[in-house]
């Protein structure tokens, strides 16, 4: 995944390059469309990291901007190579463009922290856990689609693997003990999860019922940060996925203030063991609220 994800970057390095250009040359985005014979819309989604470009319309407007350091037009020209394929493109018909940015910054990102208060992160999450959660949010889904849901989860988990990256990840203490799927698929789905925790760049950390309200109560967020010169990326959930998401350093530092708060609080000593004896009792006993018998 490291060559896909690199591509996420690229895309997010050109775009700041091509937007710093254009104000140096002192243009708008509507005299630049009419220049280069573009609607409006296409320059704006090329500076938003939306699209990629190709390199011949690069060549034009690199030329139109003045930008004539040959050094400066070969980098340029070599992001625009790079970033043309992004990571999970070929599950476009199945998620939407927010969600393939979250997947492509995902797969990029140096470090990620993650806040869960209703179910485990899809990258943690076992082949059975992913199946039940993805029918449980999506049941119009056909099996079909949701196999190919489940498919594009697994293979999100290939960055799991990477050398230089590293995971921090909260969750709810409910997270832990609500049986998705059943006890048998969380029983299988907590031993995984507590191999993952034993994991050197992989931080599970667990946020206990004993802390009552707090200030992440109002829903999951996720914190991109990378090697390159890009900016903090933070995402936003609603129940679907992805809802909202800025660049804003202003919004980075409070989300992180956020995160870093919650981990003064949470349990992240032992965690695996932990794990592992919630695994044993699970469906062992009546766990759930009983309504009184008249």
């Amino acid at each position: 995944m490291a060559t896909a994800g690199s591509a996420a970057v690229q895309r997010l390095r050109l775009r700041t390059e091509l937007r710093d250009a254009r104000l140096a040359a002192d243009l708008t985005q509507r005299q630049v469309a009419d220049q280069m014979e573009w609607s409006p819309s296409k320059l704006i989604r090329i500076e938003a990291g939306e699209v990629g470009i190709t390199v011949n319309d690069l060549r034009s407007l690199l030329a139109f901007y003045h930008v004539e350091d040959t050094d400066r037009v070969a980098r340029l020209l070599e992001l625009a190579r790079g970033s043309r394929k992004m990571p999970f493109t070929e599950y476009r018909d199945i998620y939407h463009k927010e969600f393939l940015d979250f997947l492509a910054m995902e797969a990029s990102a140096w470090i990620n922290r993650t806040f869960q208060s209703l179910v485990l992160p899809g990258l943690l999450q076992t082949e059975e856990y992913a199946s039940a959660t993805i029918r449980a949010y999506s049941p119009g889904e056909s099996a079909a689609q949701v196999d190919r849901m489940v498919e594009a989860r697994m293979l999100r988990q290939d960055v799991l693997d990477s050398e230089q990256a590293q995971f921090f990840f909260i969750v709810d203490e409910s997270v832990i003990r609500r049986q998705v799927g059943g006890p048998k698929v969380m029983r299988a789905q907590l031993r995984q999860l507590a191999e993952l925790a034993a994991r050197p760049r992989i931080n599970v950390m667990i946020l206990p019922f004993s802390l009552g309200a707090h200030a992440a109560s109002a829903g999951p967020f996720t914190l991109f940060e990378f090697k390159e010169d890009v900016p903090t990326f933070v995402y936003l959930e609603n129940p679907r996925g992805s809802a909202t998401v800025s660049t804003s350093p202003d919004e980075a530092a409070t989300y992180l203030d956020l995160f870093q708060d919650l981990e003064s609080k949470v349990i992240k000593e032992h965690v695996s063991e932990m794990l592992l004896r919630v695994a044993d009792g699970m469906g062992s006993a009546q766990t759930d609220l009983l309504l009184p018998t008249s």
